[in-house]
Order: structure tokens, then C-alpha cells, then sequence
């Protein structure tokens, strides 16, 4: 059956995250109903590159659908497109490998996390508001404390009781422009709620109520704490997911958009 992988963005304010649920509005349930209306069949298969949770949004998101069908893609985006929802927007289509798997050939994921400094009109839902002073040099050092391969569990959980809390991240940074701070992180998979208890946490250190000491002791212990300093999902963005050859961004493509949300 051939196979198609499929770049999607989308505002995930109004779904209970990426995964398909039962009587739940999610972004892949949109999108298996599109793809039996537009291609009138029920034999396929979309996978994706993993899971969001509610609230969260995607920039770049990547599926792969297994389907029989001589639409040529260029027309079957444009035909899904136009039975999707305004907020879910298929970005490109093409026809890939049967090897290649929208997750298992991922080789790195990156987010971004928008932080605003100040009350917005429009950001309720895209953006966290801090309302204290944040210190952001105390953040931008704290980073370095998560990069390389650590043990999370105290800031997620594995999808599985017995799947490994072992994650290797390569990017921790922050930006800031104008009133918006922006956190990049990219890694090689990540855990439940994990980019959002590290979001918290840095806040945190930004508060002054914990130092890089706690973080160290995290690590090395675990802890509820981080639970209890989890990011609200509506300032997450997953921005990309790579695959073999692709070059990782040192810093968010979408750097400047972003703070003009």
C-alpha cells in the first residue's frame, strides 16, 4: 500500500490533543474524517509522529497514511484541506518509502514554548502569561542544567511503566524579544508533560523560589516538584521533527513570528 507522509499545523485549543479519541474533538480524529471523505475508503492507516496533549499546538507536526488511492498529493491536500476545520491545516503532502515511519524514523523533536511578560488581547490561548518579574539571566543559565542524557522521571512520565525516564536533550535556550520569552527546546523524544515541567521549573528559578541546586537535585532524586510547576499546554508549540539528513536549527525558525502572536 503506498505510503504518504503529511505536514500538519494546527491550534490545538479546541482538541483533547493530537491522539484519536473516543466522543473527544482530537486533531487526528479531524483528519481520519477527512480522509474518508475525500478518499471514500476505510481500509488505511495514519500514524503520527507522536502524541500532543490538549491545548498544545503544532507547527510541523508529521503523519504518515498508508492508503490506496490515485489522488495525486498535490490534489488530495488541497481536497483534505477543504474539509478540514479552519484550525488543522495540512501543510504538504508527498509520497515516501514504505520504510519510512512518521515516528520511528524521527531522530530529534524540537518545541517552542512562548512566555509573555505582559497581559495580551490575543494570547489567552497560544501564550503562558507570568505575571511576576522574572529574572531571564538566571533562566538562561539554569538551561545548561538539562542539557545531555538525563534521567526526567521527576519531570515526566514514560508511556509505559517499564519504558525508560532516560532522555537525551540537545538544545535548552532562551530567547527573548520584545515582551515575549521564548524556550527551545530540542531532544531526542520526550516524556509526558516533560517540555512543560521544564518550562515551569525555569519559571521558577526566573521567581527566584528554586536555584540550580534543586535542579541539580532532581536529577539526581526523584521529585513531585516539578509536577506542581507544570507549564499551561496553551504557550507549547511543537515546532518540528526530524528525520535522517535533516540539519537541527540552533535556534527556532519561527523565532520572530512568534512573538507577534
Amino acid at each position: 500500500m503506498p505510503r504518504f507522509k503529511l505536514t500538519i499545523e494546527y491550534d490545538g485549543s479546541h482538541y483533547r490533543g493530537w491522539q484519536f479519541q473516543r466522543e473527544m474533538p482530537t486533531v487526528m480524529g479531524k483528519l481520519m474524517d477527512a480522509i474518508k471523505e475525500v478518499y471514500k475508503v476505510h481500509e488505511y492507516e495514519l500514524y503520527g509522529s507522536g502524541r500532543t496533549d490538549g491545548g498544545v499546538h503544532a507547527l510541523a507536526q508529521i503523519a504518515h497514511l498508508d492508503i490506496e488511492s490515485d489522488l495525486p498529493p498535490h490534489m488530495a491536500k488541497s481536497r483534505l484541506n477543504e474539509e478540514l476545520p479552519s484550525s488543522i491545516n495540512i501543510l504538504n503532502i508527498e509520497k515516501v518509502s514504505p520504510r519510512f515511519h512518521a515516528r520511528y524514523s524521527a531522530i530529534a523533536r524540537s518545541y517552542v514554548y512562548h512566555i509573555s511578560k505582559r497581559r495580551t488581547a490575543f494570547g489567552k490561548d497560544y501564550t503562558w502569561w507570568v505575571k511576576d518579574e522574572l529574572n531571564v539571566k538566571d533562566m538562561a543559565d539554569a538551561t545548561t542544567l538539562f542539557t545531555g542524557m538525563k534521567d526526567f522521571r521527576s519531570f515526566g512520565m514514560a508511556e509505559k511503566d517499564d519504558s525508560s525516564t532516560l532522555v537525551k536533550l540537545q538544545t535548552v535556550k532562551l530567547f527573548e524579544v520584545d515582551d515575549s520569552i521564548l524556550v527551545h527546546i530540542v531532544g531526542s523524544h520526550f516524556l509526558w508533560k516533560m517540555v512543560r515541567r521544564v518550562v515551569g521549573t525555569l519559571v521558577e528559578v526566573g521567581r527566584g523560589s528554586i536555584t540550580g541546586d534543586d535542579i541539580q537535585r532532581f536529577f539526581s532524586e526523584y521529585s513531585e516538584q516539578p509536577a506542581r510547576f507544570t507549564a499551561p499546554p496553551s504557550g507549547l508549540y511543537l515546532e518540528r521533527v526530524y528525520y535522517p539528513g535533516d540539519k537541527i536549527a540552533d535556534e527556532p525558525e519561527w523565532l520572530m513570528n512568534i512573538s507577534h502572536h
